[in-house]
């Protein structure tokens, strides 16, 4: 899986576009910006208006969600009056209307360096801003990184770095909106003779059973899927702990969120859910390079291994939950507004339809958002949802 994905001529590692082959929140709706830049305000405030605040996109894909938070912050810098935009150190903005990246050695970062905190006293943050050219509202101190391991879009907003791996020191927000679905992981089948990792040829697709799981992956299988009846399958997804567990070292203030499609320990698929896209649809997940390959997420066993690198506060959710306390909604227009002003009626139905599907519990809404705090608390809205994760 990583050699189709991430090696020489793989899927990602070619560049392939991957709106051209699926569909994602950020091609969806431009709402989903707006609500990460939503979580990016609060994030901000909640750590004190640093001089420099990270806004880092894991799997970032074209570098499409960064582009469009970037044009949302502008937008609304520009709305502000005078005089009316949030300083380093000031109060909250008033809120807004509505491995490579996927091998898990190059997804870990070291440990993070003790060292004095990075954030500043009001002067002292709008010098530091004003040095390092960036403006003193949120817009101006927004260090934007994609992290990809496709080669850097023509024409991106030279505003965004681009970089095969996350930064080693991260204060402010990392979004990883279906990545870690990427990172490659081995399917074990329980057989006649115990477990076995299943090998695939790419060439034909054909499956046979070849040699027992390492011991690490047993581990793993035994705390988060154990196998129990003869020819179940379970995709061993320690390689995803591992990479979300070395996002969160980097992470010396802030917080993270991994969105994707996952599962917990109560429900997991008898079968495993290994897949393959291409061109927009679904096919064997034949890992040859030709096509993306994807399998669901134990979300849950990536919570504990975020806790255990070092995440104070934790809340596993749902997309259509984390996006109602952003301020998304999804509410068709009046039908009144369709006799005074047809056009606006129009444009006004096309957005409340796009952001049905990003909250559509059958689809989008019901992929589940892990987001995790280090050294800070998690936005308010968002961590009463707590009360009501899902176990």
């Amino acid at each position: 899986m990583h050699t189709a994905l991430y090696g020489p001529g793989g899927f990602y590692a070619r560049g392939e576009p991957p709106a051209r082959h699926f569909r994602t929140s950020v091609h969806v709706s431009p709402s989903y910006a707006a609500a990460i830049w939503e979580m990016l305000r609060q994030v901000d405030a909640g750590l004190g208006h640093p001089a420099r605040i990270d806004l880092v996109d894991v799997g970032a894909g074209r570098g499409e969600l960064l582009e469009q938070v970037l044009a949302a912050a502008e937008t609304e810098t520009a709305a502000e009056p005078a005089g009316a935009r949030t300083m380093p150190g000031a109060g909250p903005a008033p809120r807004a209307a509505l491995a490579p990246v996927a091998g898990p050695a190059r997804a870990a970062g070291p440990a993070r360096a003790a060292g004095p905190a990075r954030a500043a006293g009001p002067a002292r943050a709008a010098d530091l801003a004003r040095e390092a050219g960036l403006g003193s509202g949120l817009a101006g101190r927004i260090a934007a990184t994609a992290v990809d391991v496709a080669p850097r879009p023509a024409g991106l907003d030279p505003r965004i770095a681009w970089r095969p791996v996350p930064p080693a020191r991260i204060t402010g927000l990392v979004i990883a909106s279906e990545w870690l679905d990427n990172v490659p992981l081995d399917v074990v089948e329980l057989t006649a003779a115990g477990l076995a990792v299943i090998l695939v040829d790419p060439a034909s697709g054909a499956e046979r059973p070849g040699h027992p799981p390492d011991q690490a992956d047993l581990a793993w299988l035994r705390s988060w899927w154990p196998l129990a009846a003869r020819g179940d399958r379970a995709e061993v997804g320690r390689t995803r702990c591992q990479a979300w567990a070395g996002v969160i070292r980097r992470i010396d203030r802030g917080v993270a969120v991994a969105a994707d499609y996952g599962h917990g320990k109560a429900a997991r698929p008898a079968r495993g859910t290994l897949t393959g896209y291409l061109e927009g649809r679904t096919v064997p997940a034949l890992p040859d390079g030709s096509r993306d390959i994807t399998a669901h997420v134990a979300l849950d066993a990536c919570a504990a291994a975020g806790t255990a690198a070092g995440a104070s506060e934790s809340v596993l959710t749902t997309q259509r939950a984390a996006l109602r306390e952003l301020g998304l909604d999804a509410r068709r227009p009046s039908l009144a507004l369709a006799a005074t002003d047809p056009d606006r009626y129009a444009r006004v139905l096309g957005r409340a339809s796009a952001d049905a599907e990003l909250m559509d519990a059958e689809g989008l809404g019901g992929f589940g958002w892990l987001i995790q705090a280090v050294g800070t608390s998690l936005p308010a809205p968002l961590a009463k949802l707590a009360r009501s994760a899902p176990g």
